[in-house]
């Protein structure tokens, strides 16, 4: 997807919130959308989502399934969580069985089956955010983009987040994250895009990044293991004993 010249302004005769933005989104990339609280980012993500239009310029390519996640689910709208879910899921295009399975997937993975029956404006703001997370997913999305996922999210979803990110990405789609709490960390080999001042500056993938993945293995082959990684050019920071064992 490309964004070919943007310039974005609310009115006529108001400052531009966007100026001169061009950039791509590659298949199966991460990208991290970075900048103070108003300087632009959730505006550039309803572009790329398809919410806003640009004032001049073009944006092309954009895939046929985007799950949209703005900063703050609007859940001012009647009806329970699994009748809007399942409204969703129609509108996704999803047949009946298929979108029962869907919701009831999301339900499950996000932690809302006591919720199920409880209208929308009845949510807190996590709970609702986690109904807004779950239709973005509901039909596989070719384009994920996630305004400040984490905020008002609890300590188990939170968590959560990063892989979902990862299983977009691993059967071809594209995320583009924005954040504010260092979450983002997370997400290995993840390109960069800030936006200042109305401008947009991206930065490729830090190529050297390391990330540290913890891995349980059976004591009796502790040594191999740990002589295994050490011949494959992994550096093994250390060696703990599990809690509990």
């Amino acid at each position: 997807m490309h964004l070919d010249d943007v310039w974005l302004r609310y009115h006529r005769g108001t400052p531009w919130v966007l100026q001169a933005v061009t950039a791509r989104v590659e298949p199966g990339g991460i990208v991290v959308v970075l900048g103070r609280n108003g300087a632009g980012k959730s505006t550039l993500l309803q572009l790329i989502a398809g919410v806003l239009r640009p004032t001049r310029g073009r944006v092309t390519d954009r895939p046929a399934t985007v799950g949209w996640v703005p900063e703050r689910f609007p859940a001012d709208q009647t009806g329970t969580v699994t009748g809007y879910l399942s409204a969703m899921a129609a509108v996704r295009g999803l047949r009946p069985a298929a979108a029962t399975r869907a919701v009831d997937e999301w339900v499950q993975r996000l932690g809302l089956g006591r919720f199920r029956d409880v209208k929308l404006p009845e949510l807190s703001k996590g709970t609702a955010q986690k109904v807004g997370l779950a239709q973005a997913l509901l039909a596989p999305p070719d384009l994920l983009i996630l305004d400040e996922p984490w905020e008002g999210l609890d300590a188990a979803t939170r968590e959560l987040v990063p892989g979902i990110v990862l299983e977009v990405v691993a059967r071809g789609g594209s995320v583009l994250v924005s954040d504010h709490r260092g979450e983002t960390v997370r997400l290995p080999g993840a390109a960069t895009w800030t936006v200042a001042d109305g401008t947009l500056t991206t930065a490729a993938p830090d190529t050297g990044q390391r990330c540290v993945v913890e891995v349980a293995v059976e004591a009796a082959d502790l040594a191999g293991a740990v002589a295994r990684l050490r011949e494959q050019g992994h550096q093994v920071l250390r060696v703990r004993e599990e809690v509990g064992s």
